[in-house]
Formats: C-alpha cells, structure tokens, sequence
C-alpha cells in the first residue's frame, strides 16, 4: 500500500468501478464495472495505472476525499468544480489534502483515478461495486478508507480530450435479435426519447414514442448483453447499463453499438436522446 484516500462525502452515489468482470454471465452474475468505460480508461492513463485499475466513480458529483500520502489524481468523464485541481489532466495533491467536486455541468457520472490504483478485495477477478447482485465493496460513504496501490508506470500525458456532454445525443443502434417482435423499428429512429428519473447504472429507461408489438405472448428467458434495448409490455424501451442482469423476459428489439456504450452511461434524467441504425460496412 501507497497511500489511503478517506471519504469525507461521498455525494449522491460514490462506487469503486474498474472494468468489470466478464465472462460469469452464465453463473447469474452481471459484468458491471464502470458505466462510462471510456472516460476510466482515460483517468488511468492519465495517472499511468493499467486501464483496468479501480476508481472512483461518482454520480452527479457531490464528494469531497481526503488523502493520507502525497498523490496523483486524474479526472474524467461528466465535468464539474473540482477543487484543487482540475479535468482531463494529471493533478497532485500533498499529503492530508482535500479535494472536492462540484455538480456536473452535464452527464452523469465522474471518474477518479488515482496513482497505483485502489486497492480494495478483489470478488470474481473484479473490485467493481455492483448494485444488482450486492457484488463488491458497497457504495461509499462518509468516513470510509480505501488502500492505494503501488504505482507501476510512469505518467507520459499532460492533458487528453475528455467527455463532452451533448444536449440531445444520437447513439447508433443495431437491430436486435427480436426485432421481429416488433410492428417496425422506426419508431426508434424517427422518434425523440426522454430519459427517466427512474434509470440507474442497471438501465437508462425511456420515455416516447411506444413500439408497438407485432407477437404476442411470453418469450423464455434468454441472454441480455450491455447496450440491448429491452422492451416490456408498454412499449418504452430501456438501454441495459454496466449492472444489467444476465437474462431477461422481455425482447430485445435493438442494441446500442459498443463504440457508443460509454455515451450511454453519461445519459441524464430529463435528456432527450434519438437513435439511428449504424452504417453497415
């Protein structure tokens, strides 16, 4: 150990998030991890951690963390005060300082990576908190420790390019494996969608314009994957997050494109957001 960060507030929903834990799908248990992957991978870096080190990550802001030992932090992902310090760039922080975070000024939730990584146990090859199966060290709070690890490589970046919040974004979609449940897609393509105050880091849940069922009935439980846009019975769809289950009843009538995952885990309560099929090459 390195170092130790004790939370002072951990603000609406403090987590720690690495990169997940694949490949337990058939045992019941979600791939979790960070909900906007790009922007961890991003703070790691920038700290020179491995991508996959655990972090911090907050939603909407609000934390305030204290640090035994002199560190480097980065941090990414939805943009707000911090204060001392910064966005997108390696800062350092002396020994028994504090550091505080504001609101985001758009997107949801906030990656901090620290130098070395934390330290936290390891459950199923992750320190990824899960909110679905309990998996994992639970949600932060106040007065609460977490170990630094030795840092490994150098850091080689001053500043990257961060999430940029957009005002009415457009996720690219597939057709999903039960589209031909469904009277027409193009309702979603077509359509502008409002996102829920009822989404979490299991699903973005929406509000629009309702696909309308060509079958009816009960389909088996079946796999889900991250990104599917699950529909039940009133028709507004949900966009699966990192803590989605493993399975589900209802049909998937589309899927979110992998390179357009992390935007989805930046979606806020109130935002509107409008699909289009990606281009097929």
């Amino acid at each position: 150990m390195s170092g130790e960060v004790k939370v002072v507030r951990p603000g609406p929903l403090a987590t720690v998030q690495d990169l997940g834990r694949p490949g337990h799908a058939h045992l019941g248990v979600p791939h979790s991890g960070a909900a906007d992957p790009g922007s961890l991978r991003l703070a790691n870096r920038l700290v020179g951690n491995a991508e996959d080190a655990a972090g911090l990550e907050l939603t909407f802001g609000g934390a305030a963390l204290r640090f035994h030992a002199p560190a480097w932090i980065a941090v990414t992902g939805a943009p707000l005060p911090v204060r001392p310090g910064g966005m997108n760039a390696p800062c350092h922080v002396p020994a028994g300082g504090v550091v505080e975070f504001g609101t985001p000024f758009g997107g949801v939730r906030t990656y901090v990576a620290v130098r070395g990584g934390l330290d936290v146990p390891a459950v199923l090859g992750s320190r990824s908190t899960d909110l679905l199966s309990g998996l994992g060290p639970a949600p932060l709070a106040a007065g609460d420790r977490l170990a630094v690890g030795r840092a490994s490589g150098p850091i080689t970046v001053d500043v990257a390019p961060g999430y940029e919040p957009e005002d009415e974004p457009v996720l690219r979609i597939i057709p999903g494996p039960r589209d031909d449940w469904f009277e027409s897609l193009e309702p979603l393509v077509r359509g502008t969608y409002e996102v829920s105050s009822h989404s979490n880091r299991i699903g973005v849940r929406l509000e629009g314009p309702p696909l309308a069922r060509r079958r009816e009935g009960e389909l088996p439980s079946e796999g889900m994957v991250t990104g599917a846009l699950q529909v039940p019975p009133n028709g507004l769809p949900i966009i699966f997050l990192a803590d989605h289950p493993t399975t589900g009843g209802y049909p998937v009538a589309a899927v979110v494109t992998t390179a357009d995952l992390s935007r989805a885990g930046q979606l806020r309560p109130g935002q509107r957001v409008r699909f289009r099929f990606a281009a097929r090459s």
